[in-house]
């Protein structure tokens, strides 16, 4: 703690001196508690993050596939989502506070190796506008030398369009008969849906566990308004076009002379409450 003198100098430069002094301590023991604030907090993260890993290394080799354990392990991870989220806000916390002094070096977590982005994602090259004059001289004789290339990751968001299919008519001027293109083809007779909004929502049906309801409130949100009803129209009629697919792969694994499951448990929606189901 920092004593305060009973006697205070009359000089208003010594008392310049005196605050700036006792600015720059304060600024240090703000930096050095931000420290330390921000270290505890990546100690927190890295042992729920080892808890975690051991959690699920545990349930791998001994753990029952219930609903319970998997319900401990979204806990877990929920729980070192959000330490870790407080340990990155507490580092930048720490930085700032240790911009403001030259005294305490900022805290900085250590973090695995960024895995470079995936290759087949389409590259974008944004060319920062170069200077025209030297910036030490002032001279216009400039040639390049080389470039240094900074990668972000971005995503664009959905966007919803409409594809209006033309059929132009045309009349004969020698037997008066009029002539136009077939219509397009569609997954589903009298269609509207395109194949890959079909595709959208039978994978986050089936392969997500998104329920339709859920599906259809954020397509709201998105300008979009879809009924149930329409939704679930549309997903049972794409189950009877892929039905002979299904028959198909089914006489496949039949003919095998043995077969191979495990006991999976997917969530069902019920009325109130949401079943167990299970996949074999």
């Amino acid at each position: 703690m920092v004593s305060i003198p009973d006697t205070l100098p009359n000089d208003i430069d010594a008392l310049k001196a005196a605050l700036l002094s006792a600015t720059a301590r304060a600024l240090q023991v703000e930096a050095e508690l931000a420290n330390a604030k921000a270290r505890a907090s990546d100690d927190q993260a890295t042992i729920a993050h080892q808890h975690l890993q051991i959690a699920k290394l545990r349930h791998q080799l001994y753990g029952q596939r219930s609903e319970r354990s998997v319900r401990l392990l979204d806990q877990l991870a929920l729980g070192f989502d959000e330490l870790e989220s407080s340990a990155t806000a507490d580092e930048i916390a720490a930085e700032q506070a240790a911009a403001r002094t030259t005294d305490v070096a900022p805290f900085t977590r250590k973090r695995p190796a960024r895995q470079p982005f995936p290759a087949h994602l389409p590259r974008e090259r944004v060319v920062e506008p170069a200077p025209s004059n030297c910036l030490c001289c002032g001279s216009a004789r400039l040639r390049k030398l080389g470039e240094d290339i900074t990668e972000t990751l971005e995503v664009i968001p959905r966007s919803w369009k409409v594809i209006q299919h033309v059929r132009e008519k045309f009349s004969c001027r020698a037997c008066e008969k009029v002539s136009q293109a077939p219509a397009p083809f569609h997954v589903i007779a009298r269609g509207w849906a395109g194949p890959n909004l079909l595709t959208m929502v039978l994978f986050e049906k089936f392969g997500q566990h998104q329920p339709l309801n859920r599906q259809a409130e954020r397509y709201a949100r998105e300008g979009v308004p879809l009924s149930l009803s329409t939704l679930a129209d549309q997903v049972g009629a794409c189950c009877a076009v892929l039905a002979p697919l299904s028959h198909c792969l089914e006489a496949h694994v039949m003919a095998a002379e043995r077969l191979h499951g495990d006991d999976t448990t997917v969530p069902v929606l019920a009325s109130g409450k949401t079943d167990i189901g299970r996949c074999w």
